[in-house]
């Protein structure tokens, strides 16, 4: 079980931690160049979405991003290697927010997310 810190912050103490962050994957392919990722709204949002499950990820791409016919890929995330917090703010602790860019060195896997010809999200490979 994972123990948050104040303001719903995971501790530093928490292993093996892994999150999920959703982006195109032409923001990716440039921004993966950079020492610092910062996803497309982050300098409006002020933080970047992440979710702990792979189903709510593609919940997240239907919801928001099906009408969007780029590629997609998902990033998994090593929080015990970030370089910023990290904090859930939602009361299930289903959507937690990176609060600042994130360091490359921190992304474990890339994985391209299968859409449908319609744009629906369905799955993963890497």
């Amino acid at each position: 079980m994972e123990t948050k810190g104040s303001a719903g912050e995971t501790n530093a103490g928490d292993k093996d931690h892994r999150t999920l962050h959703l982006t195109s994957l032409e923001v990716w392919k440039h921004q993966a160049q950079q020492a610092d990722y910062r996803p497309e709204g982050f300098d409006s949002d002020g933080f970047i979405h992440c979710t702990d499950d792979l189903d709510e990820l593609l919940s997240v791409g239907n919801r928001y991003y099906q009408s969007d016919s780029r590629e997609y890929v998902a990033l998994t995330i090593n929080c015990d290697l970030l370089t910023v917090p990290v904090r859930y703010e939602d009361p299930d602790h289903k959507f937690p927010h990176i609060y600042g860019a994130l360091n490359v060195s921190a992304v474990e896997r890339v994985q391209r997310v299968h859409r449908t010809a319609r744009g629906f999200f369905v799955g993963f490979k890497l």
